[in-house]
């Protein structure tokens, strides 16, 4: 784990992580939760957080060990919590005695914890004794081992029978910090030289890609609030210039393209910032397109932003045909588990055929507002087959109008295994997606 800033108490970050698990156990998300911890206390507790849901698996199997009947849950997430640090003693940033005192501290500092102090104190000293037997029985568990639910694994092992393993393992890595420059504002090779005279080691990914050689406060960053950069996956830095390729050189002056479900607004952008174009950005959460907008007007960029559901056009669109249209479909966001690790605890098997029956609603509402010779980018952010490839296969069967051009297919999650940042610009450290470019033909 890398040291967060935060100089508050071990144990009061530990309460926040533990607190964390029990809202992902509870169904709610991560994100969502931790808007409610203070902001003091949210650096350190994020990264707690995320330390124990990727290694929650292991924990939970640790735990079985230690007790054969699990604490009230309050008491059980402060537990896994440790135990997935106290596992990882190469990557601790706590000594064996620390993280057992803290613990108990935490326990003891909360009234729904109070009474199971002993209890937790006895179950770390005891793995702390007996680490490698215990962690030698997790090695025949899979789900310990490869800390999904053993669904999950057995998906990816379906889908991508080759890589299953690489996948696994790269959903267990560290995201890193990639930004995406504005190049209405800068252009990638006059915001490296920027970071470097700031001493931020970096390095280009892409075409329009930054790569920080260390997580950073994004809102310090130098040109923020100018609007020279986003935050963005050099894979879902894919996206806008797929859509664009081919458009651009047959339409003049400007292009009309629809973003679909667009929050929170990077992909329009990209788009915007890329073409002369006039952008409808579409999203059914009213909330969600306020962050659009604030996101565009840092960027300094223009869209016509819209609350709507793009699966129903009857009530939004005005009857002119699009050039493009970005779906950036809802899907499992099985892709994304390295920058969300409470995704792969979130969901569930059926969730895949209920988000899969969406995205075909969606695919068969927007095809007719397309204009002959122009291009669907179809995109989830999902690694699994039914979401992708499948989804497109079906597809293409039923419309004869429809052509599969050039498309990367599903990009797998890649996390770079050496070195702080790239020698070159290759994309090698990206989050899982899936991309097809559809072109509308004459029927």
């Amino acid at each position: 784990m890398q040291e967060t800033q935060d100089q508050t108490p071990l144990w009061q970050q530990l309460q926040g992580a533990a607190t964390l698990l029990l809202a992902v156990r509870d169904g709610r998300s991560m994100t969502a939760e931790l808007e409610r911890v203070p902001p003091h206390l949210r650096p350190g507790v994020q990264a707690l957080g995320f330390h124990a849901l990727r290694w929650l698996g292991r924990a939970e199997a640790l735990r079985q060990q230690l007790a054969s009947r699990p604490p009230p849950p309050e008491a059980d997430a402060l537990l896994c919590v440790a135990l997935a640090l106290a596992s990882e003693v190469d990557d601790s940033l706590y000594t064996e005695y620390t993280l057992v005192d803290q613990a108990v501290e935490a326990a003891k500092n909360s009234e729904e914890t109070r009474h199971q102090a002993s209890f937790i104190n006895g179950c770390l000293r005891r793995f702390l004794r007996e680490r490698d037997a215990m962690l030698a029985i997790c090695e025949r568990k899979p789900q310990a081992v490869w800390n999904h639910p053993q669904w999950w694994v057995d998906r990816v092992r379906k889908d991508h029978p080759d890589v299953w393993q690489t996948i696994l393992v790269a959903n267990n890595s560290r995201a890193p910090l990639t930004l995406r420059v504005n190049t209405r504002q800068t252009t990638q090779v006059d915001y490296l030289q920027t970071l470097q005279d700031n001493g931020i080691e970096a390095a280009p990914v892409g075409d329009h890609g930054i790569i920080l050689g260390s997580p950073r406060a994004v809102t310090r960053l130098p040109g923020y609030a100018e609007g020279h950069f986003s935050v963005q996956d050099a894979g879902a830095q894919l996206a806008a210039p797929l859509l664009l390729n081919g458009l651009q050189a047959s339409i003049q002056p400007r292009l009309r393209l629809l973003d679909a479900c667009a929050a929170p607004g990077g992909k329009t952008a990209h788009l915007l910032e890329l073409a002369d174009a006039d952008v409808i950005a579409l999203d059914i959460d009213a909330e969600r397109c306020t962050r659009v907008q604030k996101n565009l007007d840092r960027l300094q960029l223009q869209a016509q932003i819209m609350v709507a559901d793009a699966g129903l056009p009857d009530a939004w669109w005005d009857g002119q045909l699009f050039d493009g249209i970005l779906l950036d479909a809802p899907c499992t966001a099985s892709g994304i588990v390295r920058r969300h690790p409470d995704v792969r605890w979130l969901r569930r098997p059926t969730d895949i055929a209920q988000l899969a029956a969406q995205q075909t609603r969606l695919l068969e509402a927007l095809w007719p507002l397309l204009r002959v010779g122009g291009r669907l980018l179809y995109c989830t952010c999902s690694v699994f087959r039914a979401e992708g490839e499948q989804q497109i296969q079906t597809f293409l069967m039923h419309h004869t109008d429809a052509q599969l051009r050039p498309s990367p297919g599903h990009l797998l999650p890649q996390s770079k295994t050496a070195g702080p940042v790239f020698p070159d610009n290759l994309l090698r450290d990206y989050d899982g997606f899936y991309y097809a470019v559809l072109e509308k033909r004459a029927a």
